[in-house]
């Protein structure tokens, strides 16, 4: 007799802005037989859920209702989204002693239920908070991972393509280290077609600073950002359900890595069914080398900063 296979399942927990995006990004490209979402505001869970409920006479597919920490149980992925908000002209880091709190109460009770799935964090500051489930979870850090420099890659490829005039998925650029302030641009390994990009170092730093600061730019704007999020996470959870095998700047954690220890932060990753499999060890320059390691000090420091709340 045939057994049936486990319909795979996708935990999305926080219902915000991004919480709530992202669930809908996954439904609309049935990324999982079955979407979960949880807040600690169970009203606005099942009011997200029951919004996309509704709209499933036109997608078919995934399965969506509001639960409880005991749904990660089957889970194959858990996303976590939940903590408080950047406000306006606030940092990422700003955000951290506020949220390490909100995360190691969110990993401890996902971990009571879930023992082999793969956790992947998105609460900012991502590459810190990423380290502080790490840390809780106890589980190996190939299955906890961060939403990383995903993000900030796309941005960096999308502001390329616009100013060399081709489509932003024909450049090849990556941004390392921090998602946030001290974020690396690697200009010597970016391309179009295999022919590195030259720009005027002006044009080059402009670029850099769109890049790095299109959050703020955004949240001045309307509040908060949520759709390259979402399909920055839609990505990443397509790479470990299809077993992909594909490069992703996702943030992992570093051993010896350019010198760069013990802390997570956004490098390319080889992603599949098991999480990270492999992290790829990228040629930089003597001038990116030392940008990473500044990027690298300053999660160590922010970490050390923490340490005692987890």
């Amino acid at each position: 007799m045939q057994t049936l296979s486990k319909p795979t399942r996708i935990v999305v927990i926080g219902a915000g802005a991004v919480g709530a995006t992202t669930a809908y990004t996954l439904l609309l490209r049935n990324r999982a037989d079955e979407i979960v979402l949880l807040d600690v505001n169970a009203d606005k869970a099942r009011g997200e859920a029951l919004d996309m409920q509704h709209g499933r006479p036109f997608t078919g597919g995934s399965k969506v209702w509001a639960g409880d920490y005991s749904d990660c149980a089957d889970a194959d992925i858990v996303i976590v989204t939940a903590g408080v908000a950047q406000r306006p002209g606030e940092t990422r880091q700003e955000l951290l002693s506020r949220n390490v709190t909100i995360v190691r109460s969110v990993v401890e009770q996902v971990i009571a239920y879930n023992d082999h799935g793969i956790l992947l964090m998105a609460t900012n500051p991502v590459d810190v908070l990423s380290y502080v489930a790490w840390r809780v979870s106890g589980w190996p850090a190939e299955r906890v991972i961060g939403s990383g420099t995903v993000l900030d890659s796309a941005r960096f490829r999308f502001r390329l393509g616009q100013e060399l005039g081709v489509d932003a998925r024909s450049v090849h650029a990556h941004i390392l280290g921090e998602h946030g302030d001290t974020e690396v641009a690697a200009w010597s390994k970016t391309n179009v077609a295999g022919v590195p990009v030259q720009l005027p170092e002006d044009q080059k730093q402009r670029i850099y600073t769109e890049t790095r600061d299109a959050a703020y730019e955004i949240i001045r704007a309307k509040g908060s950002t949520s759709y390259a999020i979402a399909l920055a996470l839609d990505r990443i959870c397509a790479a470990i359900l299809s077993d992909e095998h594909a490069v992703l700047n996702v943030s992992t954690r570093l051993m010896d890595y350019h010198g760069i220890s013990n802390l997570y932060m956004g490098v390319p990753c080889v992603v599949d069914r098991t999480g990270v499999v492999r992290i790829i060890d990228l040629p930089l320059t003597d001038d990116e080398l030392t940008l990473l390691h500044r990027s690298a000090a300053e999660l160590s420091k922010r970490i050390r900063e923490v340490e005692a709340l987890f």
